[in-house]
């Protein structure tokens, strides 16, 4: 009879561990004890996220339908039960013991529900396999999720039912497209051939609904995209912006200013900063955001856009409210205001200077100590919050001159930058329709000079040269206009 020692010390082995294991029960019940599906972070004292088997996982978190059994080794572990923004968060520690099966019992109840309001959520940047995608959504309360499908060199577009988008990201940042009925062909390009511009107006040439969002406001080719009056969002509220920690560099976009803007929120601000420059420009762009889970180290609907709309969710509908500014940003804080009455993206007239009356309902888990409201790029009022997760606060301003207005609040965080936005308010005084400030307007002018000195240190063929520096230069014309056309500082 032959004998396999290796053979029987492994099965041996197997089974000390499996005798070591301790069988863990998580059971997440709403008020009336029904399974609620969530995301869980389960980690050891060592931090090692634990994975359920079957269930989709990322990083350092599942999402389970609210019933999930793990077989863990004995030991303290750490937990986080979420589901969005709407619902508390429950976090504690549990020691498992040999021998000694475990029932994590939780009940997570909700502290907003905007859905009843009117106002539906969406994460526009999402990475995560289509099969899971589903899941994924209930766990996190969210309505809508478009999974990109084609990225640079990838294309696992399936035409399916499902919302599928798709990603150009390259030396001049990253464009995303949604609403397409099939993708756009880039897996030839190279970082910078063809320019962004080259897909964007195959894109539009299709007569479809593309709906192409800026991802992030810092990417080198932003004045260019901005210029062009072919993109629909931006994202405010992006994936430098992640649940733990803060990715505080601008990547290969243009670079802020460290000393003035420090680490580790410095990006945030100069996300901020630079949205308020397009919007100082006369430029109406409705912030967007996405998590880019899957690719960074965030959950599903972390970064999310809110849309406020008249009747039932649709898809369609959905776009329209963004398309009119009806929406607020949000990774934390929620923050609903109205405007004399008008949700963000009105526009507000009179022939006269006047008060408007701003109604703002925050609810949040963190702490936040002020609201503010930001008008034409400045912080020009503060509105002290109490310490009740949900208030309202109701305050006029003077609107003197046109131009824009929005509400932020920002939690007070020091690690990582959760906060809320509405989208702008725009207002009309007089004569003057559009504040264009020359400022602003010289800002992205200077932008479009800095990133074709790029362009030319980037290519040395010069045929190419020629075709990329194109879009730059009809750019650099149209906001070299803008600054002649400025009415403001």
């Amino acid at each position: 009879m032959k004998h396999y020692p290796f053979l029987l010390f492994s099965l041996a082995w197997v089974s000390l561990l499996s005798a070591e294991t301790v069988r863990l029960q998580v059971e997440v019940n709403d008020g009336e004890g029904r399974a609620v599906p969530c995301r869980v972070h389960l980690a050891n004292d060592k931090g090692k996220a634990q994975q359920a088997k079957n269930l989709p996982f990322f990083r350092d978190h599942f999402t389970c339908n609210g019933r999930v059994t793990l077989d863990l080794e004995p030991g303290k572990y750490n937990y986080a039960v979420e589901r969005g923004p709407e619902f508390e968060r429950l976090a504690g520690t549990l020691i498992l013991e040999a021998g000694k099966p475990q029932t994590l019992d939780l009940a997570i109840d909700r502290i907003a529900n905007l859905r009843e309001a009117g106002w539906f959520s969406a994460d526009l940047h999402v990475h995560r396999p289509l099969k899971d995608i589903g899941l994924i959504m209930r766990a996190e309360d969210l309505d809508f999720a478009p999974v990109i499908t084609w990225w640079n060199k990838k294309n696992f577009w399936n035409g399916g039912k499902r919302p599928e988008a798709g990603e150009d990201e390259r030396e001049g940042g990253a464009l995303i497209y949604h609403r397409l009925k099939r993708p756009v062909e880039i897996t030839k390009a190279t970082q910078e051939m063809p320019s962004p511009m080259h897909y964007v107006e195959e894109a539009l040439a299709r007569k479809s609904r593309v709906w192409i969002d800026i991802e992030k406001p810092f990417w080198w080719d932003v004045p260019v995209w901005l210029a062009s009056g072919k993109m629909n969002s931006i994202g405010l509220a992006n994936n430098h912006m992640c649940r733990s920690w803060m990715l505080s560099t601008e990547a290969w976009g243009k670079p802020r200013d460290a000393k003035r803007l420090p680490a580790p929120l410095g990006n945030a601000y100069w996300t901020q900063e630079i949205y308020y420059h397009l919007l100082n420009a006369g430029l109406r762009v409705p912030p967007s955001a996405g998590s880019a889970s899957g690719v960074l180290p965030n959950p599903v609907g972390y970064n999310r856009v809110y849309v406020q709309l008249d009747g039932k969710f649709s898809t369609d509908a959905w776009w329209r409210g963004l398309a009119a500014g009806r929406c607020f940003v949000a990774n934390g804080p929620l923050l609903v205001a109205k405007v004399d009455g008008q949700w963000p993206g009105a526009v507000l007239k009179s022939t006269k200077p006047t008060k408007v009356r701003i109604e703002m309902d925050l609810t949040s888990w963190d702490q936040v100590s002020n609201l503010e409201i930001v008008q034409n790029g400045k912080v020009v009022r503060r509105v002290a919050c109490t310490k009740a997760r949900r208030q309202e606060q109701v305050i006029e301003i003077e609107a003197k001159e046109s131009g824009w207005f929005l509400v932020r609040a920002i939690a007070d965080n020091s690690d990582v930058f959760r906060f809320a936005s509405t989208g702008p308010f725009y207002l009309e005084i007089g004569e003057t329709k559009k504040r264009i400030s020359r400022e602003s307007s010289q800002f992205f002018l200077d932008w479009v000079d800095e990133r074709m000195e790029r362009v030319r240190r980037n290519l040395s063929d010069e045929a190419q040269r020629k075709e990329v520096l194109l879009p730059h230069q009809d750019a650099r014309r149209w906001w070299s206009k803008r600054v002649e056309e400025s009415n403001a500082k």
